[in-house]
């Protein structure tokens, strides 16, 4: 039988799921959509053989066994928690909500609920290449881990792209990251800013998180989001033996002409299509199996925020910012 999904939001990365789940995945069925924009909305839903449905009456639907949430960042605190309620499964793509107290909140509704529902769309952690690296890592082939240094590079971003969303946007994938890389909490951040390029418009760019983790590991986040060249996205672990770095997925060198030519990601959906496909094929699985999600949970979409909220602060006041994260549920400690 069907997995039946309802979609909330059909912009670019909704439409994208929407493609995923309907020729990648196995076993699963677009039978509603949402959107804002009601003639995208119809537009989606006929190519996806869907009806079209308010956000809120489509969670509640009896055909629809889970959710995917798809929509503006904001709006996805409200939609999640009425997935919890209704006792459905829910992908959410990040953010899980745009605030910490938000968040917070749905962990409590669920940890209150007593059993995992939701996923957050963290990506990387399905990469093979961030997969192979913390493989690298738990085997303690470098020795105990001190430092690691990353860099994640747009070569542009689109015009409505705003100065905070370079950290809740695009360092927030490097936070969760760190977090499930080290399994260590983030416990204070720093931002700091160079000088500015001549592509950089009013985006306070580039700069450099500075996280310090429970542990004693300190990892910089360099962000440059109109880097011209490419989608570079780059990790080294420095470790008290050795180093472990990302290395280039999928290419191919080629040595000519005195040459060394290694081909760079145009974009997010080049370097990182396949986990895409990875984490929604695990979160489908699970669903279908009647299984809680086994990817990023609803207290690491907290920790996200909450870190990204600490490094909004601290890019405003060039400050160090300390992060507390309270007591986490016992929900989500049996993982």
């Amino acid at each position: 039988m069907s997995l039946r999904v309802g979609v909330i939001g059909t912009g670019a990365i909704g439409r994208d799921h929407i493609r995923r789940l309907t020729s990648v995945v196995a076993g699963v069925e677009i039978v509603a959509v949402a959107d804002a924009d009601p003639e995208l909305a119809r537009r989606v839903a006929g190519e996806a053989g869907a009806r079209v449905l308010p956000g809120d009456r489509l969670i509640g639907e009896p055909d629809v066994d889970a959710v995917l949430v798809c929509s503006w960042g904001a709006t996805h605190a409200d939609y999640v928690l009425a997935a919890i309620a209704a006792g459905k499964p829910v992908f959410c793509e990040k953010p899980l909500a745009t605030t910490p107290d938000a968040a917070l909140a749905i962990v409590d509704a669920e940890a209150r609920r007593g059993k995992r529902l939701v996923q957050v769309g963290y990506m990387r952690r399905y990469d093979d290449a961030y997969r192979a690296l913390k493989r690298e890592l738990d085997g303690g082939v470098i020795g105990a881990p001190l430092m690691m240094h990353c860099a994640h590079r747009n070569a542009s971003v689109p015009a409505f792209y705003r100065p905070d969303d370079m950290i809740t946007d695009t360092a927030v994938h490097e936070i969760d990251m760190l977090r499930w890389l080290f399994g260590a909490e983030i416990v204070a951040v720093r931002v700091l800013r160079p000088r500015t390029g001549g592509h950089t418009g009013d985006l306070p760019e580039p700069m450099l998180l500075v996280l310090e983790l429970d542990g004693g590991v300190l990892a910089d986040v360099e962000i440059s989001v109109n880097a011209r060249y490419g989608y570079d996205i780059r990790g080294e672990i420095l470790g008290e033996s050795g180093t472990a770095a990302l290395g280039e997925p999928g290419v191919v060198a080629v040595r000519s002409a005195g040459r060394l030519a290694v081909p760079i990601a145009g974009d997010w959906r080049e370097r990182f299509g396949p986990a895409y496909d990875a984490e929604l094929r695990d979160w489908a699985g699970t669903v279908r199996a009647g299984q809680p999600p086994g990817g990023p949970s609803c207290w690491d979409g907290y920790a996200a925020t909450s870190v990204s909220a600490a490094a909004l602060s601290s890019l405003r006041t060039g400050e160090r910012v300390v992060v507390s994260l309270g007591d986490q549920p016992e929900l989500y400690r049996r993982e």
